[in-house]
């Protein structure tokens, strides 16, 4: 990895839905699925794999992971759960999907909440939380190196990237792991309530 700000670039981490790519109008599945490939195309590890597929979003909906559709429209607020499932479907399950967010599919519907604050407050999140990984992604590197230097080794870039690899994907787990206690906390009050 030579140069870590372009590595960082290539990550596609700016990419989001905003309130504003959200029509005012509602939208159809192929007009959904478009939105959805036109905004996260620069995230895709391969070109040829897709962000949103109708075999996902009738899943979605066959798993009660949003309310109903009406007229075969899918409304902004349809959109803002796609979008919360789109994120959370690469550390989670489905089932923990469906639990996170039944509670809020049951404000929308029958209490009018709206989530236009609520996913504003998600973007503002994750935009802090961007520049935050970027600069753990940085002390990575540097403690990776540093590692990497300590070893009698001449294949010391591979080792480097090796060492990285296994350090990111041990922060993801114990990410998810968080994540993963805080929904058994959310069954566990649903339950006994």
């Amino acid at each position: 990895m030579v140069n870590i700000d372009k590595f960082i670039d290539e990550l596609g981490l700016n990419e989001h839905l905003t309130l504003d790519d959200i029509p005012d109008i509602d939208l159809y599945m192929d007009q959904v699925i478009q939105l959805f490939e036109k905004k996260y195309a620069k995230t895709k590890r391969d070109p040829k794999d897709k962000i949103l597929t109708k075999t996902m979003i009738n899943n979605y909906a066959k798993g009660r992971l949003f309310f109903p559709i009406k007229n075969k429209k899918y409304s902004k607020e349809h959109l803002l759960l796609i979008s919360f499932i789109y994120q959370l479907k690469g550390t989670i399950t489905i089932n923990d999907i469906k639990v996170v967010l039944e509670k809020l599919n049951d404000k929308v519907l029958n209490e009018n909440f709206t989530l236009d604050d609520l996913y504003k407050a998600h973007t503002n999140l994750i935009f802090n939380q961007e520049e935050r990984f970027k600069k753990d992604f940085k002390g990575k590197v540097k403690e990776v190196t540093e590692a990497t230097n300590q070893l009698a080794d001449s294949d010391s870039e591979y080792l480097k990237q090796l060492l990285l690899i296994l350090s990111l994907s041990h922060m993801s787990t114990l990410y998810q792991r968080a994540a993963e206690k805080l929904i058994d906390e959310f069954q566990q009050e649903e339950e006994e309530n």
